[in-house]
């Protein structure tokens, strides 16, 4: 395997504040998707999602924010809609539908059998959503929440 660069080591390919975590939550940067000529990244401590353009010469373009409010953010995935995504937030046991204008509604709680989700993804109409139950006081047993997309509902 070749590293970045080409010359067998690893590289820098994007920094800058909106990757960074902060005083408050020492997690960044976190979860990271390809998709649509862009590297998507969630940023737990700033409770956002990034879009980072991928240039002809594979240089990382400026880092736009994509969607902001989404506390506690671990992984997310894409519905398979252009950029509409799906949001894991850990620290509230949510599930944020996440559209490609940035706003975004709860489409699953912990009422539905969420307990802390660290990551999720879409096969087919189907969604996988693990849940570690870090915090879960509750119900600690962690799961695995299966769910049907609807398109409608998207």
């Amino acid at each position: 395997m070749e590293r970045a660069g080409g010359r067998g080591e690893a590289a820098v390919w994007a920094t800058g504040t909106a990757l960074l975590p902060t005083t408050a939550l020492p997690f960044g940067a976190n979860g990271l998707k390809l998709h649509d000529g862009a590297v998507w990244v969630s940023n737990s401590a700033r409770s956002t999602l990034l879009r980072i353009p991928v240039e002809e010469d594979r240089t990382a373009g400026p880092i736009e924010t994509r969607a902001t409010g989404l506390t506690g953010i671990d992984d997310f995935t894409f519905t398979g809609h252009g950029d509409t995504a799906l949001a894991a937030l850990i620290l509230d046991s949510r599930l944020e539908l996440v559209r490609p204008d940035g706003s975004h509604k709860t489409v699953l709680t912990a009422t539905d059998g969420l307990r802390n989700p660290t990551s999720v993804a879409v096969r087919a109409k189907t969604l996988y959503v693990p849940s570690a139950a870090y915090y879960a006081t509750q119900d600690p047993d962690p799961n695995l929440l299966l769910a049907r997309i609807s398109r409608n509902k998207l």
